[in-house]
């Protein structure tokens, strides 16, 4: 989904850091716990600092681009970060992730699955069930990782899974519920596909759980961006 662009946003404030700040930008509560768990895991000296716009998501269409007041909005919280001190800022909302290529910042700056499609591409996966608990963030999901995978030279093909009673259960924070509506989502498609990956954050506490269920790897969004932030910010290896 492409953006119109946004004009650059300055640095961030001057002064001491004790630990480098990630501003985690996200558009449902459900996502804000795994993407904090995902940087306690992959990138511990980090401090996080959440920002919630909870109506980022259900203001936007359900069909078509982003208006651009929504575009002007999330380009107003990424500035919020940085004038805050941010030393990343990471989208945590799969359909506001196209915004990234329009914004212009003086630190890493993320969508929420850029570094998950790499992280599969490099794994060598032939087909990846690109898993998620609408149809809207599905098939943005699959239409970013087809373009990522292009430009990637990948060969790794993505298949469109939709898990619709995922969505409640990852509001109702019931991990037991999510990880069984993903894998009966799954299994229809499994005998084709390498590789599962979640296409929302909001899946990403099942993804254990699953792996262990479909007895497939489970490339989750938090674990990979946040592995990504600290190789960007500290100069360590993926």
């Amino acid at each position: 989904m492409s953006a119109p662009r946004i004009a650059p946003i300055g640095g961030p404030m001057s002064g001491p850091k004790i630990a480098p700040r990630i501003a985690l930008i996200s558009a449902t509560p459900t996502a804000v716990a795994p993407a904090v768990a995902g940087l306690a895991e992959e990138f511990p000296a980090a401090e996080p600092w959440n920002l919630l716009d909870d109506r980022l998501l259900t203001d936007a269409p359900r069909h078509g681009p982003l208006p651009s007041a929504l575009v002007d909005r999330m380009g107003r919280l990424i500035g919020h970060a940085l004038s805050g001190g941010a030393d990343g800022v990471l989208l945590t909302c799969s359909l506001y992730g196209s915004l990234v290529e329009a914004v212009d910042t003086p630190v890493p700056l993320l969508a929420p699955d850029t570094a998950a499609f790499e992280r599969a591409f490099t794994s060598g996966f032939g087909r990846v069930l690109v898993l998620a608990s609408f149809e809207a963030a599905m098939r943005d999901s699959v239409t970013r990782f087809s373009a990522a995978a292009t430009a990637a030279g990948s060969a790794t093909e993505p298949l469109g899974v939709v898990a619709p009673d995922a969505l409640d259960a990852a509001r109702r924070e019931d991990t037991a519920a999510l990880s069984d509506a993903l894998r009966d989502a799954c299994l229809p498609h499994l005998a084709t596909a390498d590789a599962v990956l979640l296409a929302q954050y909001s899946l990403a506490p099942a993804a254990a759980a699953l792996s262990t269920a479909l007895g497939v790897p489970v490339v989750s969004g938090p674990q990979a961006a946040a592995a990504a932030l600290r190789s960007a910010l500290t100069g360590r290896p993926l």
